[in-house]
Formats: C-alpha cells, structure tokens, sequence
C-alpha cells in the first residue's frame, strides 16, 4: 500500500500549553527546617540553590540533569576554575525548563575560593544570586 496525505481538519486537535506550579516546601536553611510554601520567583530561588548544592552524578536520588559539577575542579588552577566555573552554572542551571537565561557573571577569587555572582532570569522574573566554590 501507498501511503497517501489526508487532509483533515478534525485529526488536528487543540491544545494548550499549561504551565505547572512551581510551588514548593518553603527551606528555611539557617535553621534546618521547612515552614510552610513558596511559589513562582520565591521557588526559583530555592531551586537555584538546591541545584548549585547538589553535586552531579554523585547522589542516585537525584537524575542526572540534576546538580552542578564542582568536584573535579579540585587541585586546578585559578584561572582555570575562574573560567569553567561560569560555564557550569549556565550549564546547570538551563536544564531547568523555567530558566531561560544566565548572565552577568561577576568572578572574584581569595586563596583557594572563587566567588561567582550571576543573574538567572527566569519565566517568573529575575534573580540575581551568587555561589563559593572551593578548589
């Protein structure tokens, strides 16, 4: 048989997109405790941070787009570290489906720390934050 094209209008359903919440426990992390829920920009900044917290590949609950990649940037050199470091976080960060973006990195360095503030902007608004890695 041969296939052949069938133009029908009623084989083309509509849809629409729908945006799930991004609500979540609410991660009081000074004092170890959950109180309560977050939602839209306030989740993202938990997610941020919990992404950046989490080591990749090292935790089997978590999948394997989950997390950053820091561990091998031990024993490397500053300028090395100074420079990847900006493209892990991207990396990390743009598996989530709500971050659309991640900019303005500014990287400063003391001794064996690199300290890296960034903006991620988000489906929700943007969020500027910043991480310590250790080398």
């Amino acid at each position: 048989m041969i296939p052949r094209h069938i133009e029908n209008d009623d084989l083309v359903a509509d849809f629409e997109e729908v945006i799930e919440p991004s609500k979540n426990y609410n991660l009081i992390v000074d004092k170890n405790r959950c109180v309560g829920f977050v939602d839209e920009l306030e989740a993202m900044k938990q997610a941020i941070f919990l992404l950046l917290s989490v080591e990749r590949y090292v935790h089997i609950i978590y999948s394997f787009n989950a997390g950053v990649e820091f561990h091998d940037l031990f024993g490397k050199s500053t300028a090395y570290v100074a420079s990847e470091v900006k493209r892990r976080i991207r990396e990390c960060l743009l598996h989530d489906d709500r971050i659309n973006e991640v900019d303005s990195f500014v990287v400063n360095t003391k001794k064996n720390k690199v300290h890296v503030q960034f903006t991620a902007h988000t489906i929700f608004g943007a969020i500027t934050t910043e991480k310590e890695v250790d080398y």
